[in-house]
C-alpha cells in the first residue's frame, strides 16, 4: 500500500488528472466543496515535483483542462466556438498562475511566505479575471462553496475572496508543513483551515436582519422556448399576454413588482416613439397595465438605442432610422412615471459582445473591419434602478450576478433587495443553472439582501440575507408565485468597503514579485 501512495506521490500526470476531477465535483451541483482543499495540496506538490515554471504549467494544464470542462461544458450549448475557446483559454491562465507559484516554492526558504504568496498570486488572478473584456469568473473558488451558506457567512465581510483566501492559503500551509515537516506549518494549516467556518457559525448563530417593511413581490416564469423565435408563439402579442396572464393569476391589489425575466418582452424596445414602430404598441400596453393594476413591471428585453445622424457616425444605420445600438436591457414601467431603462454591464465575451472592440477600432486606422457591425450589443455603465414602493432594487441581468463589485454599486446607492432576471434556457438542462442559482446566494450573504431571481425557464426564486433559499421553482416549468420580500438597509463590512482583500493581496502579489525576479545585491 505504501508503494502505491509513493508511486501516486511521485506520477505528476496522476496527481494533475486527480486535481482537476476533485475540483470539478467541488463545484455545483455537486456537494462537495472540501475537495478544493485535497485538490490544490496535490498541485502545490505537483509544482514541488517540477524543473521550471514551464514543467509546472505542462503537466497542470490537463488538470485544469478538466475542471473547466466538468464546471462549464454548458458553454457549448449555448456557442461551441465561444465555449470550447472561452474553456481552452481559461485553462492557460490557470496554469499561468502555477508558473508564478512555482517560482515562489522555487526561490523563498520560509513555508509562511511561500504559502502567502502561493495565495496571493491566485487571488489576484481571480479578482483581475472580473475587471476585463475576456472575464470568465465562474470558476472562482468561492462560486464552489455556494451551497455550503453556514460555513462561509463570514463573506459579509471580505467578499466571497474571503473563500478564496481560505481554500489556497489552507492548502499552501498544509503542503508544507508535509513537506518541511515544520511543526508550526502543520499548526498554522489547522488554525487556518477551521478558524473561517468557526467564525461563520459565530457569526451565524448571533445575526439580525429585522425589517419593518416588505414589498409584495410578483416573480413570473414563463418558460419560453429561447431558440424559438418570439418563444414559440406567432406574435409578440401572444407573448405579452401570457405573461400578464401568469402575473395576474397570483397578483393582488396590494402587489408592489411584477418581475419577468431576461428576453421575455419581445421582440424589441426602443426610444423611438413614434407609432410606425411596432415595439411603440407594445410599449403602451405594458404602461396601461401598470397603470390599471397600480403596480411596477420590471422585465427583460433587447432595446434599441437610435441616435441623430450626427452623432455617433461609426455606429451601424437601419435605413432611414440614423445610427443605432442594441442592448441587453431591463426595463421598469410605472403607474406614475415614464419607463425606465437599465442596459446590461457585464456581457458575456464573444456571444454578447466581441472583446477589446473599442482597441480594435482604434488601431484598426486603415479601417479595415466594420467593428461597430461586429461589436454585438452595447455596454451600459450606468447601474440604474427600479423603483419599488418606497425603495428601489437593480435588475440585474444573468451574468451580471456573478460580480459583486458591480452589485455593490447598486446596494450603496440605496437598493433594498436585490432583483437578477436571467433566461439560462440557452443551456439547456444542464448543470448551469443549478449554479447561477447557487451563485445568488453568495450575493444574498455579501450584502445582507434578500434576493429575488426570475428565469424564464427557471430555476426562479428567493434567497434570504444568509443565503438560505425560501422559495424554488422547477426547472423547465411555466409558473408565477408571489412572496412578500423584506427590505433591508444596513450596509455590511463587504458592502462599505469593497474588494479590499483581492486589493491587499495585489498588492503582495506585485511587491513579490518584485522580491521574486529582482532581488537586491547583497
Amino acid at each position: 500500500m505504501t508503494n502505491y501512495i509513493t508511486k501516486f506521490w511521485t506520477n505528476k500526470w496522476l496527481l494533475s488528472i486527480l486535481a482537476g476531477i476533485m475540483l470539478g465535483f467541488s463545484f455545483p451541483p455537486f456537494p462537495f466543496p472540501f475537495l478544493q482543499f485535497p485538490a490544490f495540496i496535490f498541485i502545490f506538490r505537483l509544482i514541488a515535483l517540477s524543473h521550471s515554471a514551464r514543467q509546472a504549467a505542462y503537466y497542470v494544464y490537463p488538470g485544469f483542462l478538466i475542471w473547466n470542462v466538468m464546471v462549464s461544458y454548458w458553454l457549448m450549448m449555448a456557442s461551441l466556438a465561444a465555449g470550447i475557446a472561452a474553456i481552452l483559454a481559461n485553462a492557460v491562465l490557470m496554469s499561468l498562475v502555477v508558473m508564478l507559484q512555482f517560482q515562489a516554492q522555487e526561490r523563498i526558504r520560509n513555508g509562511w511566505m511561500i504559502a502567502l504568496l502561493q495565495t496571493a498570486f491566485w487571488v489576484t488572478f481571480e479578482y483581475l479575471h472580473h475587471q476585463f473584456d475576456l472575464s470568465w469568473p465562474w470558476l472562482t473558488l468561492g462560486n464552489g462553496w455556494a451551497n455550503a451558506v453556514e460555513l462561509i457567512q463570514y463573506i459579509s465581510m471580505t467578499g466571497f475572496w474571503g473563500i478564496s483566501v481560505w481554500v489556497m492559503l489552507s492548502s499552501a500551509l498544509i503542503f508544507q508543513g508535509i513537506q518541511r515537516k515544520k511543526r508550526s506549518l502543520k499548526i498554522g494549516a489547522v488554525i487556518i483551515t477551521v478558524l473561517f467556518p468557526v467564525l461563520s457559525l459565530v457569526q451565524l448563530s448571533f445575526l439580525s436582519t429585522p425589517s419593518d417593511t416588505t414589498v409584495e413581490t410578483v416573480i413570473v416564469q414563463p418558460n419560453f422556448d429561447s431558440y424559438e423565435d418570439l418563444g414559440g408563439f406567432e406574435t409578440p402579442e401572444q407573448t405579452l399576454d401570457l405573461l400578464f396572464n401568469l402575473s395576474d393569476s397570483v397578483r393582488t391589489p396590494q402587489t408592489d413588482v411584477i418581475i419577468w425575466p431576461e428576453n421575455s418582452i419581445y421582440p424589441y424596445l426602443t426610444n423611438r416613439d413614434s407609432r410606425r414602430f411596432a415595439p411603440r404598441k407594445i410599449k403602451d400596453s405594458l404602461q396601461a397595465r401598470a397603470s390599471a393594476w397600480n403596480t411596477s413591471i420590471i422585465g427583460g428585453t433587447a432595446y434599441v438605442e437610435y441616435f441623430s445622424e450626427g452623432d455617433h457616425p461609426a455606429l451601424p444605420k437601419r435605413s432611414g432610422n440614423g445610427p443605432y445600438l442594441t442592448y441587453n436591457a431591463a426595463v421598469g414601467f410605472y403607474p406614475d412615471q415614464p419607463m425606465e431603462i437599465y442596459r446590461k454591464h457585464n456581457l458575456v465575451t464573444v456571444v454578447e459582445r466581441f472583446p477589446f472592440v473599442h482597441f480594435f477600432n482604434a488601431i484598426d486606422v486603415f479601417n479595415w473591419v466594420n467593428w461597430s457591425e461586429i461589436q454585438n450589443f452595447g455596454k451600459g455603465n450606468n447601474p440604474t434602478q427600479f423603483r419599488v414602493g418606497e425603495t428601489k432594487t437593480a435588475a440585474l441581468i444573468c451574468y451580471d450576478s456573478v460580480y459583486p463589485g458591480w452589485i455593490r454599486k447598486f446596494v450603496q446607492n440605496g437598493a433594498g433587495f436585490i432583483t437578477v432576471i436571467t433566461n439560462d434556457g440557452w443551456w439547456g438542462d444542464t448543470s448551469g443553472h443549478e449554479q447561477h442559482f447557487a451563485y445568488a446566494r453568495l450575493r444574498a450573504i455579501e450584502f445582507r439582501r434578500w434576493v429575488v431571481r426570475s428565469a424564464n425557464n427557471g430555476i426562479s426564486g428567493v434567497i434570504g440575507p444568509t443565503g438560505s433559499v425560501k422559495k424554488r421553482t422547477e426547472y423547465w416549468t411555466r409558473t408565477a408565485f408571489n412572496y412578500d420580500v423584506p427590505i433591508l438597509t444596513q450596509q455590511t463590512m463587504y458592502a462599505r468597503f469593497g474588494d479590499w482583500l483581492p486589493i491587499g493581496l495585489m498588492i503582495i502579489s506585485v511587491g513579490g514579485l518584485g522580491f521574486l525576479f529582482f532581488p537586491t545585491k547583497k
